[in-house]
């Protein structure tokens, strides 16, 4: 045993204390046998172990958070340099990942103590949001130094430029869009095949590199109407989209150049094909079918008048602008290009804008409205139901027969048809290749609707614009959603006597 008055850890035979059974004996206290009962008098202890030195193991845990706390420095380093470095989004994610992950770990590793481990987190979330704000404001930079494709001098002045790049990356259907000369010219087969030629356009037939034929139309305008007069009017007309409209997919504007406008190709052509070309021809449009183009013409004319956003009148309704598709519907086409033709309205009948024999009167004192285009709607339905021309001589006689005056009673069909109702023997003047049948049907006539078509026909061609109804209410009367009252058949629904005069003009030459 030690000394008296000295500290001491005490040995039984049961082997080493517990710990909590610590004692101090002070000097006062010398009943040793008395507070460790198990502990017998005179026993021999060993004496206690040397502890390690307190310095080496200091050193060792500065060592060891000295090492970790280089290795966070190191990788949030590795982590600002690849996040900054042009790489791909994916690489980016995945290194500033494991670089904060990695970083959370050692920083909490390397401490001891809960308040030493929550100032480092805070530490390593501002530092984290710090890093990323740092990486965007870079990625802004160089996206906004990145100098922009220089501008075509000849492109500053036209409005569909911006949306033709867009289109260069993908097409999407249904867009308008622009072609070059070149293009034109290698889809026309170097212009090789026309399929229609007029006073101001020639067409050809075009196919385009996914094997789609366009019906392609060179335009001859005056050099009055510039350039952006012409795009923008063929863009309004492009945003309208109708069954019974033609489409136009694109165009082509060579700088003081050419014009080209491309349209589906519709393979059975233009009413006035199979209209004014035979009999033959004329049998493949039963009564059924040119009612079907009656009401289709008249729900397109209503949608250009009425429910677009920009009223865009036609100008120029005839059989030659109705085109028929495989089904033999009806398709109007050559609208809205009337308004960058004459914007001013003070030049159509030189501009070539409407067509003699269904031009309204009024068109010729330039007081256009879309009353203008039922008047030529009218017209229309005249030779719709009649199979032939609203002027066409009685019989073949000689060049001093020809030159006669005609006589409007018997050769104009507005005025046969106005006759023939009045005595009620309309259905002498309706085309005679259309089989007749008593009940109508698919191949028949029916008579109701004849009149009906007829009674509309008269209204449309009022003299006075102010009695012609609306396409609207046109299509309510042939559809039979509103009643028609007879028609005040007067002379004046021929026009006025200039009109008259100058179809006999027309006629005689």
């Amino acid at each position: 045993m030690t000394e008296f008055g000295r500290p001491v850890w005490l040995l039984g035979g049961a082997g080493l204390l517990a710990p909590s059974v610590r004692l101090r004996l002070s000097l006062e206290s010398g009943h040793c046998a008395d507070i460790m009962p198990d502990v017998e008098a005179g026993s021999v202890v060993d004496p206690p172990q040397e502890r390690s030195c307190c310095c080496c193991a200091c050193l060792r845990g500065n060592t060891r958070k000295f090492l970790l706390r280089t290795a966070t420095v190191v990788i949030l380093f590795l982590a600002v340099r690849f996040g900054f470095a042009r790489h791909s989004v994916g690489a980016k994610l995945a290194v500033e990942s494991v670089a904060y992950v990695a970083t959370a770990c050692l920083y909490f590793c390397s401490f001891s103590s809960w308040k030493e481990k929550t100032v480092s987190g805070t530490f390593l979330a501002v530092v984290t949001v710090v890093v990323r704000r740092l990486r965007r404001k870079a990625a802004a930079a160089a996206t906004a130094a990145e100098p922009l494709p220089p501008e075509k001098k000849e492109d500053a002045g036209r409005p569909l430029v911006q949306a033709e790049r867009l289109r260069a990356a993908f097409r999407i259907d249904g867009l308008l869009r622009e072609y070059s000369h070149g293009e034109i010219q290698a889809m026309t087969d170097d212009f090789g095949c026309v399929v229609g030629r007029g006073g101001s356009a020639t067409v050809f037939r075009g196919v385009l590199d996914d094997g789609t034929a366009v019906a392609v139309k060179r335009i001859v305008c005056d050099e009055s109407v510039g350039e952006a007069d012409f795009l923008s009017e063929i863009t309004i007309v492009a945003s309208v989209h109708h069954y019974a409209l033609v489409g136009l997919p694109g165009y082509c504007l060579q700088p003081g150049g050419g014009r080209y406008l491309l349209y589906p190709f519709y393979e059975n052509r233009s009413l006035d094909y199979w209209l004014f070309s035979g009999e033959e021809r004329r049998r493949h449009l039963p009564w059924a079918t040119r009612r079907h183009v009656a009401v289709d013409v008249a729900k397109g004319l209503a949608y250009l008048h009425h429910e677009c956003k920009n009223q865009i009148l036609h100008l120029d309704i005839k059989p030659a602008n109705i085109l028929l598709d495989g089904d033999f519907r009806a398709h109007v086409s050559d609208f809205g290009i009337s308004m960058s033709i004459g914007r001013d309205l003070t030049s159509v009948d030189t501009r070539g804008r409407g067509t003699l024999g269904y031009m309204a009167p009024e068109m010729l004192v330039n007081a256009l409205s879309a009353k203008s285009d039922v008047y030529s709607y009218g017209m229309m339905l005249f030779e719709l139901v009649g199979g032939r021309r609203n002027f066409e001589l009685a019989g073949s006689g000689g060049a001093s027969q020809a030159r006669a005056p005609p006589d409007f009673t018997k050769e104009f069909l507005p005025c046969v048809m106005r006759d023939r109702m009045e005595e009620g023997r309309l259905m002498e003047v309706v085309d005679a290749t259309m089989a007749r049948g008593n009940g109508g049907g698919a191949a028949g006539v029916d008579e109701e609707e004849v009149e009906v078509v007829v009674k509309v026909a008269f209204w449309c061609t009022q003299h006075s614009r102010d009695m012609r109804p609306g396409m609207t209410d046109v299509v309510d009367m042939l559809e039979g959603r509103a009643p028609i009252p007879p028609p005040p058949v007067r002379p004046e629904f021929l026009g006025d006597t200039f009109l008259v005069s100058c179809a006999r003009t027309a006629m005689s030459r």
